[in-house]
């Protein structure tokens, strides 16, 4: 009995000794991919091309299609994507045949899961041929597992990785990749279910539902953004106090109200919210114009999810967009609602319970956005670029640089 005992001892030791050798190998000090923001106008525009000419609401179900991607549309797909639902920063590089999949996963005590994911061509799907975390080489079969684990911990559910089942097959050359896929009937509104864990589905009903009671008590169709935050800050402000967390809270709280102003329901996102406490119709205004409301929440909602490069590559493209395309024309007003509603979301999970009790306490339009009314707006491609030079243009950077400074002198913001 001794000696099976003493074996059983030496066997636990050497388990242990194997585990601690395995994380020391897994887990290292720094990132192997370094955070980056780096979005340009020209990345949206491509982005909105792809979206419209794939929609899969537009697409017959169960035809082949094709999509190819540049390695630079690769790249920022998977990196927003990871670092929305799974807070890892990611790179992707294309190469003949082979796709190399790099991501930086945040590991407590300030170290990091680096992980090296090489996919090979084939005929059909891809198949992993190397597969390295950290210092640590492991079977190519375990990297499906662990990626669904590590998503299921981080509140995605396993239907989000519903949209891999419709790929067919993947061909990679030299900075491109082209998918052959096919949409079944049912996976549209399976992954749009899939993308809102149900633990923030209840955040959005909380807040919707909040909306509804201070819509239906209110005696106009009219209100504005510095109305409508407090009572949904003040909520967002009770739930952190309960244990809820204050940056998630404030985000639902922006994208509830963003939805609500943008006059779509949020049922577009949440198909159960069809049967939520439904808010009265109203208009939403911010210094008294629908559009710049529309503006600031927008840009909050993408700084709050994203980040602001992100939220300001597109708020900057949108002006662009209605310059180049007969629009409203290019607007320095619209800008600026822009740049002060990305503020507004960046402090919203940055400093959140600070900026729940600034809300809450009650605010008006001066405290979200500064006087614009004096900025050019209306203007046509080539007016805009005939007295400012375009973006980037001496014209330009003076009037950015005058809109950051009204943004900085405000209260709120700094």
């Amino acid at each position: 009995m001794r000696r099976l005992a003493i074996g059983l001892s030496a066997a636990l030791f050497a388990l242990l000794l194997l585990a601690v050798l395995m994380l020391s190998l897994a887990v290292e000090g720094q990132p192997s991919v370094p955070r980056r923001d780096a979005v340009s106008t020209a990345d949206v525009d491509r982005a909105v091309a792809l979206v419209r000419a794939n929609d899969p609401r537009r697409q017959p179900t169960g035809q082949l299609r094709s999509l190819t991607l540049s390695e630079r549309d690769a790249d920022l797909l998977l990196l927003h994507s990871a670092r929305r639902w799974l807070g890892a920063h990611t790179r992707v590089r294309l190469q003949p045949g082979r796709l190399t999949l790099q991501g930086s996963f945040a590991a407590p005590r300030g170290r990091w899961l680096n992980v090296e994911l090489v996919l090979r061509q084939t005929a059909a799907a891809p198949e992993v041929e190397r597969l390295r975390v950290g210092r640590l080489p492991l079977p190519g079969a375990l990297a499906l597992p662990l990626l669904r684990a590590y998503a299921a911990r981080h509140g995605l559910p396993p239907d989000a990785m519903l949209a891999a089942r419709w790929i067919e097959r993947v061909a990679v050359g030299e900075g491109v990749v082209a998918l052959t896929y096919r949409i079944d009937p049912d996976t549209v509104p399976r992954l749009r279910a899939a993308l809102v864990a149900p633990e923030e589905q209840q955040r959005l009903r909380a807040y919707q539902q909040r909306l509804a009671q201070w819509t239906h008590a209110a005696p106009g169709q009219a209100a504005s953004v510095a109305e409508l935050l407090p009572p949904l800050f003040a909520l967002a402000a009770e739930r952190s106090a309960a244990g809820g967390p204050a940056a998630a809270e404030n985000q639902a709280a922006l994208l509830t109200l963003a939805f609500y102003a943008n006059q779509r329901p949020l049922g577009m996102l949440v198909p159960a919210a069809r049967h939520w406490p439904q808010p009265k119709p109203g208009v939403v205004t911010l210094r008294q114009r629908q559009d710049t409301a529309l503006h600031f929440l927008v840009s909050a909602v993408i700084a709050a999810e994203e980040g602001t490069p992100l939220a300001d590559a597109v708020g900057l493209w949108k002006e662009l967009d209605d310059a180049r395309r007969g629009g409203s024309g290019f607007s320095f007003n619209d800008l600026a609602a822009d740049r002060a509603g990305t503020r507004f979301g960046e402090r919203a999970v940055r400093e959140p319970l600070r900026l729940q009790q600034r809300i809450a306490a009650g605010i008006g339009d001066a405290d979200l956005l500064p006087e614009v009314g004096d900025l050019p707006e209306h203007l046509p491609e080539h007016e805009f670029i005939a007295r400012f030079g375009g973006v980037g243009g001496a014209g330009y950077k003076r009037l950015l640089a005058t809109i950051e400074s009204r943004l900085q002198a405000m209260p709120i913001f700094q």
